[in-house]
């Protein structure tokens, strides 16, 4: 399984992160994953939510809380495209 591409969104608020994540996993082969860093703490609903709606093409396979370079606090989400 190749490493997942990753799309740092770090510092962008709702909807852009959604907006980006789409963009860059429509262009991954299906079964790959995305990894999203993200910054926005509504990311974490906005993923689940948007996945809920897209349950054929999109599957989220896991989220996490960490702090980037900066003490911010980030959230990763992985979305493997299923479609």
């Amino acid at each position: 399984m190749p490493e997942p591409r990753t799309l740092d969104a770090s510092g962008l608020k709702c909807p852009v992160p959604i907006v980006r994540a789409k963009k860059e996993i429509d262009s991954l082969p299906v079964g790959e994953v995305l990894r999203v860093i993200a910054t926005d703490p509504g990311s974490v609903l906005d993923f689940q939510g948007w996945v809920k709606t897209n349950p054929s093409k999109y599957e989220l396979v896991g989220q996490e809380q960490g702090r980037d370079a900066q003490a911010r606090t980030t959230y990763i989400h992985l979305v493997r495209r299923k479609a």
